[in-house]
């Protein structure tokens, strides 16, 4: 009886038993059947972060949702592999892709805190983060924990150990805006995962877990007994010897994160303009998630260069005009360095420094410099104060009203009181550490753009005083009128079409009859002088508008607009006459292409910022390198012929032309309207520019192998004060900043081209006078060309033909004596 009922007991035992892993298995295979494809993870695409290098390799910016940088498993260092499987899955090569011991004892560990309200434990294997990661969602359920077992052991059979690992180690999430182990060396540290330390390993480790517990600023103590305990398994498994041990866990977390987007100082217009163009060619998926490596053309000696020469100009002409007022007046309060901390410096004028007016004291300010912001994101609790001498901010006793109104002051305590906010600079002189001089963000803007002429590449460019202030870029957004500046391309038109540089134009007043509701146009010279007949060569040296639009005139606007059109400047230019002035709307960048055009022989060339750009895996999917060379890919040198490379760029300008104009801007430099260039000593052409109520000051000019634009004025159009010209704002920082490039350098003189003829002429009359004599050159003549043997004046009789010039007594003197000309 008491067998039977053993037997009983047992059957019944073991129905149960299959029945409950029968249910089992049947749940299981249901769970199975709506897993996820593990397969998916051989294509596996992380979102990887897009770096700008400039063309020396140096970093300019990244640009990631996440911030990731994808490390094959072979370029991780073993200290980190080691610390991740301490601290995640010791047993991490040995397991098939769960991990009975730790799963038995998390399950003893959970029976036991059952009721107390504890977080229970999950005992997920690295393979089992892999599967939850990538293929689950976040849901804490059992459900969930089994599809988790499940996948990891089929990506067990599917895949190596070291692959497992790799993707492990890129995909998670390690704070701070960091995905990946590389993400988070950069982030964290600030540098590659092969200079990452025992200690540093370690911390990184510590994260995964829950990386706002381990906050490296926020919960420092947290995060020391975590990186800790990761040594303290390293050490156990024996990663790491007690020694090395010891010795990391004396260590501070050292983190120093990575504060900003963009590393290359200086170079924040241009990165921004480099990821507008991304975007616009790629995409946003592209440019956030591709991993695109992208090199730049950017030269960041010349950029540096180019940014101070601006800056400097821009300045001298703002405080020129006086003080404007403070940036904000505080209540000091016990701690004064809170008092104005919250207000932001300006992050890429780091010569600059915000400082509160502490008191004044004879003639004397004294100020509080803005305290330091930690890595952590607090302000320093050091506190450093200065003084600005009176004889430091004597143009600030000049107090704007307004734009055209200002007054005089004689105190610094008319200028500033304690609390005011203000920007200054500290001064050079070494025996006066701690002195500064007051400074203030200059209204008026600017911009300057340096292009290589020959391929378009831009080496440098400045769109404004600072990118943190206004990222608005005048060099490539701001569409503004030339002036003067466009009048080359009017006369590079008129000599390519049987004019020479000794043709003679009337410079006297000229009325147009503009037809309807327009009226008459009377355009005037600046100053409102004229010179009667002049050559060509004097009409683009002192920059005469008079003559310009008879010139203009007489080929016929269509032909302007043409040409305009060739060298890029404008894509629909209106032929009416006033254009011939530069009345149209363009931009800097498009300015300098255009007399990139007349420096490099009348070849065109499309301005460009990049040079490559690679996908994640090394791939080249963009050049801007478009020449083609058959024999370049030689395996080995024969004897044969150096490889030649083809030149497809469109000639849009006869080269005798290009050299004639070229000649003509050289004698604006020489004795035209921008004397102040003569003090760069290289052969320099270029062209001043100043359109109506100086509204806008443009100096445009090139050497044999830069090509430089300037300009300057307000992001309101409105007058920035009489004298305020091309030659007086837009020249001097041309002229700084081709000193400093060319330092050190020997001038090369513009090559003339085969064919032309350099023939002495009168400058005034254009005939052929003797060498030697004064007020003769030599001037550029094309094959069946020659000086004029009658004096002949265009613009002349014709127009008094057709009544369409007033002859007035002072013109009428004109044509005879002139007027003393146009400066």
């Amino acid at each position: 009886m008491l067998f039977r009922m053993i037997g009983y007991f047992f059957g019944f035992g073991a129905l149960v038993a299959i029945l409950i892993v029968g249910g089992i298995f049947l749940y299981i295979t249901d769970l199975s059947k709506g897993l996820p494809d593990y397969e998916v993870l051989n294509a596996y695409e992380p979102p990887v972060t897009t770096r700008i290098y400039a063309s020396d390799g140096s970093l300019m910016a990244e640009y990631a949702k996440e911030r990731r940088l994808f490390l094959p498993i072979q370029a991780i260092p073993d200290v980190i592999k080691n610390a991740f499987i301490s601290a995640e899955d010791k047993n991490f090569y040995n397991h098939i892709g769960v991990d009975p011991k730790a799963l038995g004892r998390a399950v003893l560990g959970n029976i036991q805190n059952f009721g107390t309200g504890r977080r229970s434990k999950g005992a997920s294997t690295i393979t089992q983060q892999v599967a939850k990661n990538f293929l689950l969602t976040n849901e804490r359920s059992y459900e969930r924990k089994i599809k988790e077992a499940i996948l990891a052991l089929h990506i067990e059979q599917a895949y190596s150990k070291d692959r497992i690992l790799e993707l492990y180690l890129n995909e998670i999430f390690m704070g701070l805006g960091a995905y990946g182990i590389a993400g988070a060396s950069l982030t964290y540290f600030d540098k590659s995962v092969h200079q990452i330390e025992l200690h540093e390993a370690a911390y990184m480790a510590a994260l995964p877990k829950a990386p706002n517990n381990y906050h490296p600023f926020r919960k420092t103590a947290n995060a020391v007994i975590r990186r800790n305990w990761v040594l303290g398994r390293m050490e156990a498994n024996g990663y790491a010897t007690a020694e090395e041990v010891e010795k990391a866990k004396a260590m501070p977390l050292s983190v120093n994160p990575r504060r900003r987007s963009s590393y290359l100082l200086s170079g924040e217009y241009f990165s921004e303009e480099v990821r507008r163009e991304i975007a616009d060619r790629y995409g946003d998926d592209a440019l956030y998630e591709g991993g695109l490596s992208i090199r730049t053309t950017l030269d960041p000696k010349l950029q540096k260069m180019a940014r101070k020469s601006l800056q400097d100009g821009l300045v001298k002409f703002d405080i020129a005009r006086g003080f404007r007022g403070v940036i904000k007046n505080v209540e000091l309060g016990e701690d004064w360095g809170v008092s104005f901390g919250k207000i932001k410096n300006l992050a890429d004028v780091p010569e600059w420094k915000l400082a509160v007016v502490l008191s004044i004291d004879d003639n004397v300010v004294n100020l509080g410099i803005h305290p330091d912001t930690l890595a952590s994101g607090k302000l320093s609790d050091k506190r450093e104060t200065g003084t600005i001498a009176r004889d430091d901010m004597k143009w600030a006793f000049t107090i704007r009203d307004g734009v055209k109104k200002s007054h005089k002051v004689k105190l610094v305590s008319d200028v500033l009181i304690a609390g005011d906010v203000v920007f200054v600079e500290p001064l050079n002189d070494s025996e006066k550490k701690g002195s500064y001089k007051l400074q203030q963000l200059p209204e008026v803007s600017g911009a300057i753009i340096v292009m290589d002429p020959h391929t378009g590449r831009v080496l440098a460019m400045a769109g404004g005083y600072s990118f943190a202030a206004s990222q608005f870029n005048r060099a490539t957004q701001a569409n503004r009128q030339p002036g003067s500046s466009f009048k080359p391309f009017v006369y590079a038109a008129a000599l390519d079409n049987g004019y020479t540089p000794s043709s003679v134009v009337l410079d006297a007043p000229i009325k147009v009859e503009q037809g309807g509701k327009l009226g008459v146009w009377s355009p005037k010279n600046y100053g409102g002088k004229f010179a009667g007949p002049s050559t060509l060569r004097l009409g683009i040296e002192k920059s005469r508008n008079l003559m310009t639009v008879r010139l203009a005139k007489d080929m016929g606007m269509p032909l302007v607009a043409e040409y305009a059109k060739r060298f890029g400047i404008y894509d629909h230019l209106q032929p009416v006459l006033s254009m011939s002035l530069g009345a149209g709307e363009t931009t800097v960048i498009r300015m300098v292409a255009g007399y990139s055009v007349l420096a490099n022989g009348g070849k065109k060339i499309t301005p460009s910022m990049i040079d490559r750009i690679q996908d994640r895996y090394g791939k080249t999917i963009f050049t801007h390198e478009e020449r083609i060379c058959d024999d370049c890919n030689a395996t080995s040198w024969e004897g044969q012929e150096e490889p030649e490379l083809s030149d497809s760029r469109e000639q849009v300008l006869d080269p005798m032309t290009a050299y004639q104009i070229t000649s003509m801007m050289e004698g604006v430099v020489k004795r035209g309207t921008a004397p102040v260039v003569r003090k760069v000593k290289v052969p320099i052409a270029g062209k001043t520019g100043t359109t109506n109520d100086e509204k806008d000051a443009w100096f445009v000019g090139y050497s044999t192998d830069l090509a430089v634009g300037v300009y300057v004025g307000y992001d309101t159009p409105r007058p920035m004060g009489r004298g305020s010209t091309g030659g007086q704002l837009a020249a001097p920082i041309f002229t700084d900043f081709m000193i400093k490039a060319f330092e050190n350098k020997k001038p090369v003189e513009f090559r003339v081209p085969t064919g032309v003829k350099l023939l002495p002429i009168n400058r005034k009359t254009g005939l052929l006078a003797d060498a030697g004599s004064e007020g003769v050159i030599m001037e550029a003549f094309k094959p069946g060309t020659s000086p004029p043997d009658v004096f002949s004046v265009i613009g002349f009789a014709d127009d008094m033909i057709r009544g369409q010039i007033a002859i007035t007594p002072d013109a009428n003197r004109a044509l005879k004596d002139g007027t003393g000309g146009l400066y």
